[in-house]
């Protein structure tokens, strides 16, 4: 059974009556147990759900451009009202965009309930030209306001809540430690998140786990930019930056720079989730895996959790990151799946008993 940490009381009798797969013994698909084995594989083994989108982008206060993906969900038989009908903010991974398959079925999930998504995709990964050379960090929470204030006032009078992935949840859960509970969103969704920067990339530069996943990463950070590089080239020796070999010489020579941080230790201690855990204003789930090497299990801030009425934590023993596969063979849906669909089904359903809390 996977860990509940949570120190209120009213959320906890929530979550095991509404969102009750979190309290679930959660069977890890046999041949594929081991976390490093459930992080590769998931994309290769899941299903890609058909989602036709709706494209938009929005201008900022810089003159730069954000790209958003709708899922109407016009044919929504529950809520034929566009106006009321809740909405779901998706927040992808590092380089992730709309097309990756955990988004994808998080869509899926969410259109057999009725409800209405839209993907925030980061600055250059989405096809889109940058307009100012500037892309995205998890610390930097400006583009994530501006996208969370555009949606609530197209739609003022629909439920709203987010979802975050990966680096996507970091930003999500840094952008709600800032905010408090001055924000539209009702709740909150995180799902492998690295609590704790440092951790992370010391975790992702041992031996094997470079060679599996850290040396591909950068070269996906790279690839996302150079694409951008005359417009880059402006303010970066990118030479320099197509050198890296780890994410945290990425992180040194481009992002860290890029956002006026003094130093990449400077950068890494305001992208850590874990220092703002205590702010968050609003009803956070967090699902994390203690054998993800993206998050090691000693960086997750368990007893700051402790400290905050609005967030409850959901530690499984096996899983990965992202990965959470299940069942002989896992190609429709994931333990991480079934706690999306259940927690947002809860918030949009039967919110009002927790937030009273």
């Amino acid at each position: 059974k996977p860990q509940l940490v949570a120190s209120n009381d009213r959320f906890c009798r929530f979550l095991e009556e509404y969102c009750p797969v979190v309290t679930e013994t959660y069977y890890p698909t046999i041949w594929c147990w081991e976390g490093r084995v459930q992080t590769l594989l998931r994309p290769f083994i899941t299903s890609r759900p058909q989602v036709q989108y709706r494209n938009e982008l929005i201008k900022t206060a810089d003159g730069g451009q954000i790209s958003l993906d709708w899922f109407d969900n016009n044919d929504s038989s529950y809520y034929p009202d566009a106006s009321t009908r809740p909405t779901v903010l998706l927040l992808p991974g590092l380089t992730g965009t709309s097309k990756e398959s955990y988004i994808l079925h998080m869509i899926h999930q969410s259109e057999t309930l009725g409800y209405r998504c839209v993907v925030f995709n980061n600055r250059g990964i989405a096809g889109e030209e940058l307009l100012t050379p500037r892309t995205y960090c998890a610390a930097n929470t400006e583009d994530l306001e501006a996208v969370i204030h555009h949606v609530h006032s197209l739609h003022p009078s629909a439920p709203f809540m987010a979802a975050g992935v990966s680096m996507g949840g970091m930003l999500l859960l840094n952008y709600l430690g800032k905010t408090g509970r001055d924000t539209p969103l009702m709740a909150a969704a995180i799902f492998s998140a690295g609590w704790n920067v440092f951790e992370s990339v010391e975790s992702l530069e041992k031996p094997l786990n470079w060679l599996l996943f850290n040396y591909y990463l950068t070269t996906c950070l790279q690839s996302s930019i150079s694409r951008h590089r005359q417009m880059l080239e402006k303010l970066f020796d990118m030479d320099l930056v197509m050198k890296a070999r780890t994410v945290r010489e990425f992180d040194k020579q481009f992002t860290s720079v890029m956002f006026g941080y003094r130093s990449i230790d400077d950068y890494y201690e305001d992208a850590s989730p874990c220092r703002k855990l205590k702010s968050v204003g609003i009803p956070v789930l967090c699902l994390n895996s203690v054998d993800d090497v993206f998050s090691p299990a000693h960086a997750i801030p368990v007893e700051t959790a402790k400290q905050n009425a609005n967030v409850a934590l959901v530690l499984t023993s096996c899983g990965g990151h992202i990965g959470f596969l299940e069942g002989i063979w896992p190609r429709k849906c994931t333990y991480m799946d079934r706690v999306f669909k259940q927690f947002v089904q809860a918030v949009f359903e039967h919110g009002n008993k927790i937030f009273s809390m």
